[in-house]
């Protein structure tokens, strides 16, 4: 069986087209069959929001608000209009009071919504830039420096990257869905739109499972107390990217299948679990894995076998990862247990606006303020200053001999 379903954004925009289409297919078919001279009273009419339905004059009809505005408002108010000798009248109450809803067609409403998407586009542009811009120095660091090459850090260097490709498939679902303000989003079903959301849920896939790669890394280092880990690189590689990979090819032809209506940005769809369950099992996992290292970086913590050296490894890993497990994980759990068109603002903000902001922390946590890093970058600066002196001095005593 198919399933069609629509993003949230666009599901009230849709079902008014539907409406607006099925009634003036009445219309168009009582026009073929007019009534007789006397008997016209008031003619079946789209009024932008209901179906009247023809009416003798002095009768009146009742409907209750559209189905789809019952998500905001439960109780089923009725509004009501007359047919008098000059035309139906005014709907009483308006739409507005009866489904609690701006009035229609509200210039105001709309210009606050549109500035309210624009101020949010420049924070995540912003954020996501600035992330990016970070991500990319920390790569180049842990690249450029040789002290630095070890299994962890080529761990950071693939979660880093992750946090790229999530923002440029942001940058690249935007350019694609929004680029053209003539284009109607809601009914857009073309292959570049639908390989921009398979990418962007790619990237979103990448992030989860490398956050718990990195979980998974540090329980494995508590475990065999820092004996050789190379070994396990290419099953962390494998998870971090290749799981990803295997779940939104499935996704993929899932939707090609069953569900291949509009551009697959629709969270309402049955498939759209082939995506969120994954995450969720990451997450699941990756909580675990935050009780377990707690559990044992106490045990490791007060055992006087471990050198203090090794407890300050320990600290220095372990204090970034479990601050990473629970703060990316707990908002995507909270919003993942209420529908999609619950909290939509809040939902927005916190994955476009703080989300876009991730990869800055990340970079800051796993390079920046490493100590180990900040004494190689001091090391090669002092040595980088230490040969630009000797150079001067060796071209000054050059041009002395001379």
């Amino acid at each position: 069986p198919k399933v069609q379903a629509t993003h949230p954004d666009c599901s009230v925009v849709l079902y008014f087209q539907e409406q607006e289409a099925e009634c003036l297919e009445i219309i168009r078919s009582e026009s073929q069959t007019p009534a007789p001279p006397g008997q016209q009273g008031c003619l079946t009419e789209w009024d932008g929001v209901s179906c009247w339905s023809a009416l003798p004059v002095g009768q009146s009809r009742a409907v209750a608000c559209p189905d789809i505005l019952h998500v905001f408002k439960k109780s089923k108010v009725l509004i009501r209009r007359n047919c008098t000798e000059s035309g139906w009248s005014f709907p009483s109450p308006p739409y507005y009071n009866a489904c609690e809803l701006e009035a229609i067609g509200s210039n105001n409403d709309t210009e606050a919504k549109k500035g309210y998407f624009v101020t949010m586009k420049v924070l995540y542009t912003c954020g996501y830039s600035t992330s990016l811009a970070a991500l990319l120095l920390a790569i180049g660091i842990f690249s450029c420096f040789r002290k630095l090459h070890c299994t962890r850090n080529s761990i950071h260097i693939h979660f880093f990257t992750s946090f790229i490709l999530r923002g440029a498939a942001v940058f690249i679902k935007d350019a694609v869905l929004f680029s053209d303000e003539s284009i109607d989003h809601c009914t857009m079903s073309t292959v570049n739109c639908k390989a921009a959301i398979a990418f962007f849920q790619y990237s979103v896939l990448a992030n989860f499972y490398w956050l718990l790669v990195e979980g998974m890394y540090l329980q494995t280092l508590l475990l065999l107390t820092f004996t050789s880990d190379k070994r396990y690189i290419w099953w962390y590689i494998l998870i971090g990217w290749g799981v990803p990979m295997l779940t939104v090819c499935v996704w993929v032809v899932t939707r090609l299948q069953y569900d291949n209506h509009g551009c697959w940005d629709d969270y309402t769809s049955l498939y759209w679990w082939v995506i969120k369950a994954p995450i969720l099992l990451a997450i699941f996992v990756n909580f675990l894995i935050f009780l377990n290292v707690t559990r044992m970086l106490a045990q490791k913590i007060r055992s006087p076998d471990i050198s203090k050296n090794y407890k300050q490894q320990y600290m220095r890993l372990t204090k970034s990862t479990l601050l990473l497990i629970p703060l990316f994980g707990v908002h995507y759990v909270v919003f993942a247990l209420f529908p999609e068109h619950i909290g939509v603002d809040a939902r927005l903000y916190f994955e476009l606006v703080l989300g876009s902001y991730q990869g800055f922390l990340v970079a800051l946590l796993y390079c920046f303020l490493n100590g180990e890093v900040q004494a190689e970058i001091k090391r090669n600066w002092g040595k980088w200053q230490s040969s630009m002196e000797s150079n001067v001095f060796n071209l000054a005593t050059q041009d002395f001999t001379a």
